[in-house]
């Protein structure tokens, strides 16, 4: 089962305000990326579309705290971790860490942290309209959620 995933992003000069620090909507584009990048990992997709019928993972509930800047050039670390798992739903929690010019976190704070809860809807529906429903086979075996403990260790 899969509960984490890590990835890198450099922070472009469109990512930033007037300031040079990373806007904080950008925030969310980020965990909206990593969370794809996660999804495809496993061999699977966001969105799907037959015909006239679609399904996907709208967002239900999205917060983001943040403790320290990040600037234009920064590299970043967004560690992602699932929080839970219904059969309907998955909230993922973010956390942003800068990365040293070495390439290494050592020593490197939190700079943000984020949760996400998306739904997973379809209009499978006679109306044609979006509807929460169960999430498909392959999403229940794949993924799970982290343990208590690295759920913990990460500041959830």
């Amino acid at each position: 089962m899969h509960y984490e995933f890590r990835a890198r992003r450099l922070v472009e000069f469109a990512d930033t305000d007037t300031a040079g620090i990373m806007h904080f909507a950008n925030y969310f584009r980020f965990m909206e990326a990593v969370e794809h990048a996660f999804i495809r990992s496993l061999g699977e997709t966001v969105h799907e579309q037959d015909g006239h019928r679609m399904a996907g993972w709208p967002r239900v509930e999205v917060s983001c705290r943040y403790f320290a800047p990040v600037r234009f050039q920064d590299t970043v670390e967004v560690h992602l971790l699932v929080l839970r798992k219904t059969d309907k739903a998955i909230t993922y929690g973010f956390v942003f860490r800068k990365v040293n010019t070495d390439g290494t976190l050592e020593g490197m704070p939190v700079t943000a942290r984020g949760v996400v809860t998306a739904l997973y809807a379809t209009n499978h529906t006679p109306d044609g309209r979006m509807r929460a429903a169960s999430m498909p086979e392959a999403f229940v075996r794949l993924i799970d959620a982290a343990p208590a403990e690295l759920v913990g260790q990460e500041g959830f």
